[in-house]
């Protein structure tokens, strides 16, 4: 074994006493630090473009099915309103008049007269009242800016709100009014309390609720529960009257079977005062 050391060591020696042995070793080591140089730069160069393709992974991960649950959200939370009846849900409240619906049956019109001073007017509107003839909070159906606040002879204290769409809702024969013109209401603030007008003196304390779609009167329970966008009006009156030749004559057979006892015996002139007193109630909810 020592033999071997010693052996060893003379190698060494002779190896070392070569002229070739030192500048050998200095380019090994010379070119190790390079190499670990140019690994480093290369690493350093190599990092931004691993963080850029980090961030683009992760844009893509962002942009994938959970990006598509968030567009598919969206809607829903800018989902429309439905119209909602003007009172609290758990009201044992009914309708006691109807909208009157020139494509309705005989019986069903019937509900959407309304008598007033001896004479049938036809109901742009609902009437909602309770059996105990109890005052009720009077609600929003929609939200929406409150755009007018009045008192009106024969519809009482009227509070008038617009929405979008083109929709206007109107709400009559108020107590006294809680909100002022200007207000921004949310669908469900209170209105008001229900109460009495000249116009519906047979249903005693409620509140008469209209909807309109630019400007013209729809029928609030073919609406409730639906979507703000889905609210249409009918077709103007004017134009169906235009293309039937005989709507006039059916004007005039509904003055007459409305007309009560008291009024048989009255003359066409008081017949002409009649009409125009209800086209000046049906304007006055429109100037509401």
């Amino acid at each position: 074994m020592e033999e071997n050391k010693n052996v060893s060591k003379k190698d060494w020696k002779r190896i070392f006493k070569k002229k070739w042995f030192f500048p050998a070793l200095y380019l090994t080591v010379a070119a190790l630090m390079i190499s670990g140089v140019l690994w480093y730069q290369n690493a350093a160069n190599q990092a931004p473009e691993l963080a850029e393709d980090m961030k683009n992974q992760l844009e893509e991960n962002q942009s994938g099915p959970d990006a598509n649950n968030e567009e598919e959200a969206e809607p829903v939370i800018n989902q429309q309103e439905v119209l909602q009846m003007p009172v609290a849900e758990d009201l044992q409240a009914e309708i006691v008049t109807k909208f009157y619906d020139y494509s309705a049956d005989e019986e069903t019109q019937q509900k959407g007269l309304i008598l007033h001073q001896n004479r049938y007017k036809q109901s742009d509107g609902i009437a909602i009242s309770t059996a105990d003839q109890q005052a009720f909070d009077v609600m929003a159906a929609l939200s929406g800016t409150v755009t007018e606040v009045k008192q009106d002879p024969l519809l009482g204290n009227v509070v008038k709100m617009e929405h979008e769409d083109g929709i206007t809702t109107y709400y009559a024969s108020l107590g006294e009014p809680l909100v002022e013109q200007g207000a921004e209401l949310s669908q469900g603030d209170t209105l008001g309390t229900a109460g009495q007008n000249n116009l519906g003196q047979e249903n005693g304390i409620h509140v008469h609720f209209e909807v309109r779609k630019d400007g013209v009167p729809v029928n609030p329970e073919s609406f409730i529960n639906k979507p703000i966008n889905e609210i249409s009006a009918p077709e103007a009156t004017e134009e169906s009257d235009e293309e039937d030749p005989a709507a006039e004559d059916r004007e005039e057979d509904t003055t007459d079977e409305t007309e009560t006892d008291e009024d048989t015996g009255e003359s066409e002139g008081e017949d002409g005062s009649a009409d125009q007193e209800n086209t000046e109630s049906s304007r006055a909810m429109e100037n509401a």
